[in-house]
């Protein structure tokens, strides 16, 4: 599977506005769905149905959904196995589930990644300290994509 593809579809996605537990190109997205939207171009229908989720970064039952998800339809990376078109997992808080997914734009130097944001929708973040420091799993497309 192309990183660019990848990539390009991500990019594609920017100035989508945020709106929770939805995935459509230009009218409305979360994290989730922004993957999920790539998802569709580059290998076709979802694979399952995605339950009902909270908008806020942790979760009362304190069930990792989102990565146990990811490990069953990604390809699991290690994490300083950097390459553009990675699915990023982050963990917003210190000993919060894995809330946050973002697309790597770019690695080394001036390393980015796409996610769609509260309050900003879907854009393109520098993958700063901060960022970077919150990331607990990193995935690839899996193989036949279209």
């Amino acid at each position: 599977m192309s990183g660019a593809r990848i990539v390009a579809e991500a990019r594609g996605w920017i100035g989508t506005p945020y709106l929770h537990q939805c995935s459509v190109k230009g009218a409305g997205s979360d994290c989730l769905g922004l993957l999920r939207g790539i998802w569709r171009v580059v290998i076709g229908p979802e694979p399952e149905a995605v339950p009902a989720y909270t908008q806020d970064w942790d979760e009362p039952a304190r069930q990792e959904v989102l990565l146990a998800a990811a490990l069953r339809w990604l390809v699991a990376k290690p994490l300083e196995a950097a390459a553009p078109g990675d699915v990023l997992l982050f963990r917003m808080r210190d000993g919060a589930v894995a809330k946050h997914l973002g697309i790597a734009g770019r690695t080394g130097a001036q390393a980015s990644f796409i996610h769609a944001y509260t309050g900003h929708g879907v854009i393109e973040s520098p993958l700063s300290a901060p960022w970077a420091r919150r990331i607990v799993a990193r995935f690839a497309f899996p193989e036949g994509a279209l």
